[in-house]
């Protein structure tokens, strides 16, 4: 069926309302209204108002994605789910994958930010780190590639952490185990722990 356009108008900021002879309105973004010749006395079938409906939801999309870019990185798992409550899937997809390909989004660089976030400024270890990287979103296989950047460092980290957080704890009675099981639960493993622990503590 053929729809005729009988009246466009300015409805709030830039989303225009376009009106049909035999149809309810649509409200559609100036520049997508502008780009698929949405005008008075232009005639649309059903697929074509589809379009337009699509690309008008896309364009919503990805303003939103760029948004959120402006505010802080994303990776591409965690930038679609972030859009997902709010857009169909098959939008999200494409604006993700079109953020991807010109390179706004991109995983490696990402993961790279969380490692240095989680292990140089938060000072977690390689399981917190990694775990933290899988919430959002990271595979496995750039999680691997890029904490294999920071293992060499790992054991100076966890010296200097000690020395500046916890050696006047080592100090107290059962003072040892303490800070073993707080370092674990940052995400140290256990034998780096002992290798630090078993250290002259002049040395750091």
């Amino acid at each position: 069926m053929e729809y005729k356009i009988e009246a466009v108008s300015q409805f709030k900021g830039d989303t225009l309302r376009i009106d049909f002879d035999c149809r309810e309105p649509l409200f559609i973004n100036s520049a997508v209204a502008y780009d698929l010749g949405l005008r008075v006395g232009a005639v649309f079938d059903d697929g074509e108002l589809e379009n337009a409906v699509k690309k008008n939801i896309y364009r919503r999309a990805r303003e939103r994605a760029l948004y959120l870019l402006d505010v802080r990185d994303y990776g591409y798992a965690e930038m679609f789910k972030k859009l997902s409550p709010n857009y169909p899937e098959d939008i999200c997809y494409d604006v993700v994958n079109n953020l991807a390909e010109i390179g706004l989004i991109d995983d490696r660089r990402y993961a790279k930010k969380c490692a240095e976030y989680y292990l140089l400024t938060k000072q977690r270890g390689e399981f917190s780190a990694r775990e933290e990287m899988r919430k959002r979103g990271i595979p496995n296989e750039i999680i691997d590639e890029t904490l294999e950047e920071y293992k060499d460092g790992a054991v100076d980290r966890l010296r200097d952490l000690i020395s500046r957080k916890y050696l006047k704890k080592l100090s107290e009675e059962g003072g040892s185990g303490k800070v073993r099981a707080a370092l674990m639960r940052q995400g140290y493993s256990y034998s780096d722990i002992n290798e630090v622990l078993s250290e002259d503590r002049e040395e750091w």
